[in-house]
């Protein structure tokens, strides 16, 4: 059954009074109304999906819901942000009862999770998009950034490697022995918030694995201007990911695949005891360029992310 669009918002949407004490005014008005506490800094993000692009036309709507603002509270981790208020654009080919029921119930569940208010937003109709703007907020001049890495910093990852990926060859028909695992870290990944803000003056350079750790970790090398040697043998990977590993060949696979949504951080030797729940997978060094170590070998690995318009 169709709903308008005002019935829409205030059925799924609007019924959730704001939680968080910065939020003065939500959804309701032109504009929503957020205060900054003096010595914060704004943390902004947005991030779109498109069916057929981004998920599945058969996607399960409130596992989308989900990932929809996982992503985005993924970044503000990444830069070491309190999340607290996100808008949401919704551009449908049909305003389905059912479907937005299941949508909203995974959306809110997670910014319930993490105290987050749904503060307005926008709803037309077209071709299935999905849009969420994120804010959060840091102190003054305690964001993590991508350009900080120092040489001899040790390099770290939060939980494991490729099953996101591995979700995604499970969608597309590889029959994995234990798939349940890998589809519920692609269908709904767990934003690493109260890591980021854990790394908060300790971590040199920090970013979220969304286009595989290979491309991301790039980033920060490219905006540090430094190089890295990966050691490939402690990777964390799954049971599952080392079984795709042995049975393909493909040791590539939890370098390059996307969606992990796992933090990457380096931090300086000193602190390499202060992360029990992280991996350290290689070091930050001065020649340039990112070199894989496997099997006694070193080479050097060399891989774009995923990029729209290439």
């Amino acid at each position: 059954m169709a709903v308008a669009e005002f019935d829409l918002i205030r059925r799924y949407f609007a019924v959730h009074a704001p939680r968080h004490p910065f939020t003065e005014l939500g959804i309701g008005d032109d504009c929503a109304l957020l205060s900054i506490p003096t010595g914060y800094q704004l943390a902004v993000t947005a991030d779109t999906m498109v069916e057929n692009v981004h998920f599945f036309a058969d996607a399960d709507p409130e596992s989308l819901g989900h990932k929809l603002l996982a992503v985005n509270l993924s970044d503000l981790a990444a830069m070491g942000a309190e999340p607290f208020a996100v808008t949401l654009a919704l551009t449908l080919p049909q305003a389905d009862e059912l479907w937005l029921q299941a949508f909203s119930r995974g959306f809110i569940n997670l910014a319930r999770q993490h105290n987050v208010d749904l503060i307005g937003g926008d709803t037309t109709s077209g071709p299935l998009t999905l849009t969420v703007q994120a804010m959060g907020m840091v102190p003054e001049g305690r964001a993590l950034l991508r350009s900080g890495a120092q040489v001899g910093d040790l390099i770290y990852v939060t939980g494991q490697l490729g099953n996101a990926g591995l979700g995604l060859k499970i969608k597309q028909g590889y029959n994995c022995t234990d798939p349940e695992v890998a589809l519920r870290c692609f269908n709904q990944p767990q934003p690493r918030v109260t890591e980021g803000l854990a790394l908060r003056g300790i971590a040199n350079a920090c970013i979220d694995i969304s286009d595989g750790l290979a491309a991301d970790l790039g980033h920060i090398l490219e905006r540090s201007r430094v190089g890295a040697c990966l050691e490939w043998d402690s990777l964390p990977l799954s049971a599952s990911v080392r079984q795709f590993i042995h049975r393909s060949g493909d040791w590539h696979m939890p370098l390059i695949a996307g969606d992990d949504y796992e933090l990457c951080f380096t931090v300086p030797e000193n602190c390499a005891e202060s992360f029990p729940a992280a991996t350290c997978v290689g070091r930050i060094e001065a020649e340039s360029g990112l070199r894989i170590s496997r099997a006694g070998r070193s080479e050097i690995f060399e891989v774009k992310g995923f990029e729209h318009f290439s």
